[in-house]
């Protein structure tokens, strides 16, 4: 297997076609085919399904594009990090967030690296938890945030605050009442998303250690957007932090009220994977990162979040950056 291979590859895996593929990389199509036959004779299976309107990746293609994506990412990023040696940080940086953590977060980020790292370009990846953790696993992305919930012992993890969750429900279906308790909410129909992603351990995890019974969950819904419309459409309330439905709270189209007895909280989370090295771009979201989230709490402007002091070191104090 040789990059030129995986290169031919990914053009194809692109453009759906061997045709557009060699054309765009400048050889000629028989030259390209013969390429990935023999990649193909190498690895023992078929990377495309062949058919009159094009190709498509077969199940061994899917796996092998997101390794040759990985592959060429840290190609670059060794580039990067030797440029910058002598340089100012610059290069790519691939950076995972959730759903909801993207309306406190996304953009106050983009603005401090465009700012203060002019020559980083900030990929910004919106996505499920668990697909996160994934392509945090293979090297698709430099870092995310995630929730911790057990599960990240295998990352290198820096937490950054505490978050609290509150019951959020269309006017008509919340209680009058400035708090409620754990057991009630959970008895009312929810709309949380499917297992294992955003809040949803962390609220089975609650109603398993107090004894009590399981969520009334009548939906799953893992999209913020769907689930902004679920709710203002009266289909059921929901438990998460007031940040991805701010502006529905404040507008009173929704009503956010406290969890007692127990009160409910998740701690966001930074991570990166221990065996694949930070560039000096990388590095410095890193820790823009970490100093852009103690601001936004300790503002206030992130609501309902407290900072946390007692963080992990970061992977610069276990010498893993370049």
């Amino acid at each position: 297997m040789t990059l030129k291979q995986l290169r031919y590859f990914l053009a194809i895996a692109e453009h759906g076609s061997f045709l557009k593929a060699a054309q765009s990389v400048y050889v000629a199509q028989s030259a390209l085919s013969h390429q990935i036959a023999l990649l193909e004779q190498e690895l023992g299976c078929e990377l495309f399904h062949r058919s009159r309107r094009g190709v498509v990746l077969s199940e061994a293609g899917e796996t092998l594009l997101a390794h040759a994506r990985t592959i060429f990412r840290q190609i670059e990023d060794a580039k990067h990090s030797i440029a910058s040696l002598t340089d100012t940080p610059a290069g790519k940086v691939a950076f995972g967030i959730p759903h909801s953590v993207s309306n406190a977060l996304a953009l106050p980020l983009l603005q401090m690296v465009r700012r203060d790292l002019p020559k980083v370009q900030l990929e910004l990846t919106e996505e499920l938890t668990g697909n996160l953790m994934r392509q945090l696993q293979s090297g698709q992305i430099h870092m995310a945030v995630l929730f911790e919930d057990g599960t990240l012992e295998e990352f290198e993890t820096q937490p950054l605050l505490e978050e609290s969750l509150l019951f959020i429900a269309p006017q008509e279906l919340a209680p009058k009442k400035k708090k409620i308790d754990l057991h009630d909410a959970l008895s009312m129909p929810l709309i949380l998303p499917a297992q294992p992603h955003g809040v949803r351990p962390i609220i089975e995890q609650a109603a398993q250690n107090y004894g009590f019974a399981k969520p009334n969950v009548v939906t799953d819904i893992s999209s913020i957007s769907i689930l902004r419309t679920s709710l203002l459409a009266g289909m059921g309330c929901t438990l998460l932090p007031v940040m991805p439905l701010k502006q529905e709270v404040e507008q009173g189209l929704l009503a956010a009220i406290p969890i007692t007895r127990p009160p409910l909280h998740r701690v966001v989370t930074l991570c990166r994977s221990p065996n694949i090295p930070l560039t000096s771009a990388a590095m410095s979201v890193w820790n823009a990162c970490i100093r852009l989230v103690m601001q936004l709490s300790s503002s206030g402007q992130w609501l309902n979040s407290k900072a946390l002091t007692g963080k992990a070191p970061s992977p610069a104090a276990h010498g893993r950056q370049e």
